[in-house]
Formats: structure tokens, C-alpha cells, sequence
């Protein structure tokens, strides 16, 4: 494509050179004004590597005659009569009206476009290739995933789908947008590859055969981000892959080993389970395909529990629902449902929680099926967003089971797992403490995680619970020959990640243990007990300083310009008339506006930390060689959970050894490194029809030179008005 204000030469040794006698390449040329002595030679270019000329005369003709190109690379289609199917990469659209509806519902959502040409059949105009439109409709990725039920792949198994670039369209790892707050889309967000959220595959084995629609199985090692980054779960997962029929897209799935191999089956009558499944404290999964509720236009604003009612009482005859998942979901309901009678019975008992320190018990099944029992009113919760649709983490959905759930699951079976839950700002502001622990037979059969419960408390209570029990000893006095109380020492607890719950430092919650105590989990990472995992973002966005100057205002605003000027030469004559301190000071706010600098954000790649515990490491001590002392420690784990808890020696300092933090580090690329990586492209896979050139078309219609010449009217319109003036 050539767009030019003119040329001087047809330039033919060039394409006989590069284009000629084949010319794969067409070449479509636009003369820009209204000079008309150059469009003989655009023209020329245009007819003779069979393309099309225009000239842009004026703003209207830019909509009028830009498009032409497609009618000329339409005309091999509307030959061969060939209708190509064409699916987009993924896409945020939320001016669609079936877009606004899931983001009102769901948050934005990715949709994916197919489309298809439509052309003009008649003989006559056969070789010229006419396009008459697309026809398409627009659908949203999750939609294509609906095929594969989410309670088959386990807890940590997904489904992801790719294009024939390599590029995802779905996948649980991709984050389309930065800053929750404002929901931005990053700049490359519908062009991020596979390889950039499955890093761990460095030789690309899982991509390049997707990208090559073949079918298959592959596995490796991963180490999959949980709590918004800020922890790790190690895991082997075998992938599935093939390609989608009809479409450029190759469908992977993702089982992790453990889980997803065996399924709980059970039976019970549809009277029963419907009984237990109309309690008002039970939910299901809305994002899981419990029943096709698109296909009427009455069921589409059904729930999910709403479809299975009806679905089960014959009353919606027409709903094509899951009746494999539907039986175990009825399942679940009559098992978990004496769990609501327990809840009751400690509502009812005060003295078990009479300063309403536990204020959420909750309960959810492999099917999708949640229990929530409030021990305080709703307006009295801490957390408010807690199990709720803004709390995307912590629910069932399309692409996860719930943050407790999965956390639990990888947790020895019989153990709780306690956390304080992220906030999105730089500190940690949470007010509440998360416990829970998994459900399964222990027993000599292979059963699969069914469910896992817990409860949510207030962080006080649970702190006020902890310093209780750390003054209570084993002597037959009950006194303690050293406590947390001593100012010699301080105590932590942390989590298996190193993240602080308790401290006598209040404000130290939610911290990373190495950032307040940061030669200690040095000694703890050299001894074993502890150990770093590298982990990488290939969608991370960093902050970069960039200048920010006002001169480009001078050129783009005369005011600006002449106002400058009058400033300049105001200057000028001062310099005869004062010192030069005045201009000094005068020039000296120029230059610091000039070099103001704003700070905004980009995409980059980041590499960052995470840490976890040995799980078979109980009880360690250690010491400190530090500048002029010894800094001792003990660390003993806190049995049936994932908590230790540290004592420190707080006499000694060791200012020498830096804290270790969890920030992420901007890997930066040398110009080496970047030409490297420029020249081994990923591999991507051409669209399989390819629609060049026909024989039959009629090349030599090639554009014409509109408006060279004037129309009559305009040339007589002058002359009439001069006979008339005589």
C-alpha cells in the first residue's frame, strides 16, 4: 500500500525485480490531493501489480474510496464462490448489548467475533468481484467453554483455548485489565501468548503442537498463583489438547495430579433432594452449566437452582439439563444437609460465641453447591464482599473453585488452613482470619476432595484466642517459664507462606515475615525450612517516568506561540537592564517545566518471589551471627494447620542483613537479547485457504483518476455569470 502526495517514476525495475512475472504481491497506490500530474504513475503501479488506484481529494473521499482494496481482494472469493468463515481474536466489547448484559452480570467479559463474506452472485459482474457485506455475530468466549463441565476437571483443572497465532482466547491466567478500580484494558491485551501464562513450558512442546492442531497429551510442573500472586501451589498437570472443528482455535485441558482422576457418586430420590435444595441457605454455582437456560428466550432468566426445580418437576419440559451432575448435586444437598442443624444449635449456644468473634461458617460440594450460615446480621459482617459475586476469588465460577477450597485441598487431609485475605491496595487492610480444611473418605478407596468447610473471624478474636494460648504451659503450676509477655523476645505467627497473623506489632499483620524480620527468614531459607520459588508475569504492568513538556502546545495553539515570542523578547531587553540573576530565574522555571516528569504505565515483565514451608520440618532453632552478637530463634509448627510459630530474640540486631520483600523486579532486555528474540519468531499457522489470485478476474479494473476533470456545469457556470454581469 503506497500513499503518496506524487511520484516521478513508474519505478519498474523495482517490481520486475522483487514482483514480477508472478506479482504475489498487489500493490494499491493513493495519490493524496488534489494534483493531478503525478496519478498517471500511481495509477501505472497500481494497474500493473494488479491493484487499484485512488485519489484522496478532499475529507469526503477518504470514506467514499479508501475501501476499494477489499473489492479487489474479493475478487478470487466471489470466483470461486467461497464463503470463508472467519473467527476474531479475543476482544472487550462492552458497547454490545449482550456484552453490557454479562458485564452487568459477570464483570467485562472477552467476546470473539465470526464472520463471513456475502457477495454478489450475478455473471455479469462475476469478475469484478463485488463484496455486498459481512454477516457475523458477535460470541462470548465463556459460551464456548460451556461444553466442558467444570465439576469434571477437579478442583484445580481448567479448559483454555488458543488461535492459530498462538495467542489465547480463553484461559484462567489471562487478566485483561489493570487497575480494579478502573477497569483499563492494557494496551496488548488481545495479544498475549500462550507461552507468556504457561512459562513453565520453555520449549513451547504445548503450544506449538496446539498451534498446530494436533491432538495429544503433554505434562509438566507448574506453579500456579493463588491470592492475587501473593502465594504459590506447586503441582504436576497432564494437558489435553486438540483443534475445534470449523473454527482456528485448538481447546486445552488442564487436570491436575490428585484430582479430577475419580468421582464421588451417589443416590438419592429427587424427593429428598429437592426437599434439602430449597433451603434458603443454599446456593449453586450460576456460572456452571447446571441446565441450558440460552436456548428458550422464557429460561434465560432463570437461575441456575430455578432451572433444576423446575427441570426436576416436570414443569419446563423443554430445558436440556445435565442429569449426571443434577443427581450428585441432589446428592450433596441431603449429606451436608445436617451441617445446618449443627450451625443452629452453636447460633443458639451463646456461650460458644458470645462475643461474636466467628461471624461466617460456610460449606461447599465438588458440584458447585454452597452452605452459608451467618452467625451475626448481615450488616454487622466485617467483611461484607466476603462469598458474595464481588468476591470473585472466594466463589464458584466458571474458571475456579473457591480460594478456601483449593487451599484446603492441597493441605494434609484432617488439617485447616489459615490466611488473612489480600486486599488489592500496596497494605494489607484485612480485618478478618479465613479457616477451612477438606473433605474426604479416609479410608483405603481413592476418594477425591468432595468438599471442604470453615468459617471466617474477626482477626482480633483470633489474635485474642492465640496470646491466650501461648500463656498457658505445661507445668504443673501452668506457669510459663518464658512467654510471649517477656520484652526480650517477640512472637510471631505465620502462615506456611510466611505471612504474618499475629504479631505485638499490630500494624504488622498481613506482612511478609522477611520484610520485618528479615535475617531470620534468611537463616530460615539457608536451613531448609523455607524455600523461594521464582516465580514470572508476562503481563505486568510497571511504572515508568516519562517527560512531560508543554512545548508541543507552542505549535499546535498560535496564542501559545506569540505569547512565547513576546516573552522571549521581553527577555531579551531585560538582559540590557538588570543582572543576569534575573534571567537566570526567569529560564530557570522553563527548564524545570520542561523536565517535569509523569509517571505512567506500561507493559512489562516482571520476576518475583514466593515462599513456602517444609512441610516435614516441625520444630527448628537457629542463630544468628550478627556485627557484634548472636540473634536466636525457635519456630515450631502449629499441629492440624499450616501456621508456626516464631520466637524471636529482639536484643540483638542485625541492621546488616537486608529484609527480603516480595516486590517484583522489571526484567529488562539488552539490545542482544531483544534481536535474538526478534529472530526466533514463535511459531503461527496461516489460515488454511488463501484466496490470492484468479485467472478469471478482471484485472484490468484498477481505479481511474476522479476528479482531474472538471464537470461541465462548474466551467460554465463562470461564463454565465460574466455574459450576465455585461
Amino acid at each position: 500500500m503506497l500513499i503518496t502526495d506524487g511520484a516521478v517514476d513508474t519505478y519498474d525495475t523495482i517490481f520486475a525485480k522483487y514482483n514480477w512475472p508472478d506479482r504475489k504481491v498487489r500493490i494499491f497506490t493513493y495519490l493524496i490531493g488534489r494534483e493531478a500530474a503525478f496519478a498517471d504513475n500511481l495509477k501505472w503501479m497500481a494497474c500493473a501489480n494488479k491493484g487499484f488506484f485512488t485519489q484522496i481529494s478532499t475529507l469526503a473521499d477518504v470514506q467514499e474510496n479508501v475501501m476499494e482494496y477489499l473489492h479487489v481482494l474479493s475478487r478470487p472469493k466471489v470466483i470461486d464462490q467461497e464463503h470463508d468463515v472467519v473467527w476474531t481474536e479475543a476482544y472487550i466489547d462492552s458497547t454490545l448489548p449482550q456484552a453490557q448484559k454479562l458485564a452487568d452480570d459477570q464483570g467485562l467479559v472477552l467476546m470473539t467475533t465470526v464472520a463471513m463474506p456475502v457477495f454478489s452472485k450475478q455473471n455479469e459482474t462475476r469478475s469484478k468481484g463485488i463484496l455486498l457485506g459481512v454477516v457475523g455475530t458477535d460470541v462470548p468466549v465463556k459460551e464456548l467453554l460451556k461444553t466442558i463441565p467444570k465439576y469434571k476437571l477437579g478442583i484445580h483443572g481448567y479448559a483454555f483455548a488458543i488461535t492459530n497465532n498462538g495467542y489465547i482466547l480463553t484461559h484462567p491466567e489471562l487478566r485483561p485489565l489493570y487497575e480494579e478500580g478502573k477497569k483499563r484494558r492494557k494496551p496488548n491485551y488481545s495479544s498475549v501468548d500462550l507461552s507468556e501464562v504457561e512459562w513453565e513450558d520453555r520449549d513451547d512442546v504445548l503450544r506449538n503442537a496446539m498451534v498446530n492442531r494436533k491432538t495429544g497429551k503433554f505434562s509438566m510442573e507448574v506453579k500456579k498463583t493463588v491470592d492475587k500472586g501473593k502465594r504459590v501451589l506447586v503441582m504436576t498437570n497432564d494437558y489435553y489438547y486438540t483443534d475445534i472443528k470449523g473454527t482456528p482455535f485448538s481447546l486445552g485441558v488442564a487436570l491436575s495430579r490428585g484430582h479430577g482422576k475419580y468421582f464421588f457418586r451417589g443416590n438419592v430420590t429427587v424427593e429428598e433432594g429437592l426437599h434439602d435444595l430449597e433451603h434458603p441457605d443454599v446456593s449453586l454455582a450460576d456460572e456452571w452449566s447446571y441446565c441450558n437456560t440460552d436456548l428458550h428466550p422464557e429460561h434465560r432468566q432463570m437461575t441456575q437452582l430455578e432451572a433444576i426445580k423446575r427441570y426436576l418437576t416436570g414443569k419446563e419440559p423443554l430445558l436440556q439439563c445435565d442429569k449426571e451432575l443434577i443427581q450428585e448435586v441432589l446428592f450433596d444437598a441431603v449429606v451436608s444437609a445436617p451441617i445446618e442443624a449443627y450451625w443452629t444449635s452453636l447460633a443458639l449456644n451463646k456461650s460458644e460465641n458470645s462475643d461474636k468473634g466467628v461471624e461466617v461458617a460456610f460449606l461447599g460440594t465438588r458440584t458447585g453447591l454452597s452452605r452459608i450460615n451467618l452467625f451475626v446480621g448481615p450488616e454487622q459482617l466485617t467483611n461484607q464482599d466476603f462469598l458474595t459475586a464481588e468476591d470473585k476469588e472466594n466463589i464458584f465460577n466458571a474458571d475456579h473453585f473457591p480460594l478456601w477450597y483449593r487451599r484446603a485441598a492441597e493441605q494434609i487431609p484432617g488439617s485447616f488452613v489459615y490466611s488473612i485475605p489480600f486486599s488489592t491496595e500496596t497494605a494489607n487492610k484485612s480485618n478478618v482470619v479465613t479457616a477451612s480444611t477438606a473433605i474426604q473418605l479416609l479410608d483405603d478407596r481413592k476418594s477425591p476432595v468432595v468438599a471442604a468447610v470453615g468459617i471466617q473471624m474477626k482477626l482480633e478474636f483470633f489474635q485474642r484466642k492465640f496470646w491466650t494460648a501461648s500463656r498457658q504451659c505445661a507445668s504443673l503450676d501452668g506457669r510459663c517459664a518464658i512467654s510471649c509477655d517477656d520484652e526480650t523476645i517477640n512472637c510471631y505467627l505465620i502462615d506456611n507462606n510466611g505471612f504474618i497473623l499475629v504479631s505485638e506489632d499490630y500494624r504488622q499483620t498481613g506482612y511478609f515475615f522477611g520484610e520485618v524480620e528479615g535475617a531470620v527468614m534468611n537463616k530460615l531459607l539457608t536451613m531448609g525450612s523455607f524455600k523461594r520459588i521464582t516465580l514470572y508475569d508476562y503481563q505486568a504492568m510497571c511504572r515508568t517516568n516519562k517527560e512531560s513538556s508543554d512545548s508541543a502546545h507552542s505549535l499546535l495553539d498560535p496564542y501559545n506561540a506569540f505569547f512565547a515570542a513576546v516573552k522571549w523578547i521581553m527577555t531579551e531587553l531585560v538582559l540590557f537592564l538588570v543582572e543576569f540573576n534575573l534571567c537566570s530565574w526567569w529560564h530557570s522555571d522553563l527548564t524545570a517545566k520542561a523536565q517535569r516528569l509523569k509517571q505512567t504505565l506500561e507493559p512489562c515483565d516482571t520476576e518475583y518471589p514466593a515462599f513456602v514451608s517444609e512441610r516435614t520440618i516441625k520444630e527448628t532453632t537457629g542463630n544468628i551471627a550478627c556485627d557484634d552478637c548472636f540473634k536466636s530463634f525457635v519456630i515450631q509448627q502449629i499441629p492440624s494447620s499450616n501456621l508456626f510459630m516464631v520466637v524471636v530474640d529482639n536484643e540483638c540486631f542485625c541492621d546488616s542483613v537486608p529484609p527480603i520483600t516480595m516486590a517484583p523486579i522489571e526484567i529488562r532486555y539488552n539490545e542482544s537479547l531483544k534481536c535474538e528474540r526478534l529472530k526466533s519468531q514463535k511459531i503461527r499457522r496461516r489460515p488454511e485457504s488463501c484466496h490470492g489470485f484468479h485467472p478469471e478476474e478482471n484485472a484490468r479494473e484498477c481505479g481511474g483518476v476522479s476528479g482531474l476533470s472538471a464537470k461541465p456545469s462548474l466551467v460554465l457556470l463562470p461564463l454565465l455569470l460574466t455574459i450576465f454581469s455585461r
